[in-house]
């Protein structure tokens, strides 16, 4: 609200119009940043989620990961996972082994096509992440990665089922 000062605002309601609001602001902070490295990396022929994908299996063990992992690294859901791994598969960036441990799982692994593909895009990532935190000062930019990371956590924590 104009002309409310910081300290006032703790005594208004979570849901004040007055006062931002964490799921609006984690929407639109998501939305945009997925919409621009969507159109910046467009010619590249990879989607964000598709990058998503290669970066996981870039920093897991070189052995690969298993696709319910990657599901849970990813924070989504089996199915999707399985479509979007059977894309990039056509695409000839991973490979799918059966599990050595589990017959009916997967062990999902890039392929050097894939490992050239996510170092093409990774450059873009890297760029527009760079930019986008340009707007805080330097000093806070890992502080809010830090605190963001601690939101992030709790909102996967509280979309675990209730206990019965």
């Amino acid at each position: 609200m104009p002309g409310m000062s910081q300290k006032n605002l703790p005594s208004l309601p979570v849901d004040s119009p007055g006062r931002r609001r964490l799921p609006v602001l984690m929407r639109r902070a998501w939305y945009g940043l997925n919409q621009a490295f969507r159109r910046r990396i467009a010619h590249t022929g990879v989607t964000p989620d598709q990058f998503t994908v290669m970066r996981t299996l870039m920093e897991s063990d070189a052995k690969g990961m298993a696709q319910s992992h990657l599901a849970i690294a990813m924070s989504s859901d089996p199915n999707t996972i399985a479509s979007l791994l059977e894309r990039m598969s056509q695409n000839g960036w991973l490979e799918r082994k059966t599990h050595e441990k589990d017959k009916r799982a997967y062990r999902i692994l890039l392929k050097d096509e894939g490992k050239i593909k996510f170092e093409e895009v990774r450059r873009l990532a890297i760029d527009l992440q760079t930019e986008v935190l340009s707007v805080l000062p330097e000093e806070k930019r890992e502080q809010f990665l830090m605190d963001l990371a601690t939101v992030a956590d709790s909102c996967r924590l509280a979309s675990k089922p209730a206990p019965k």
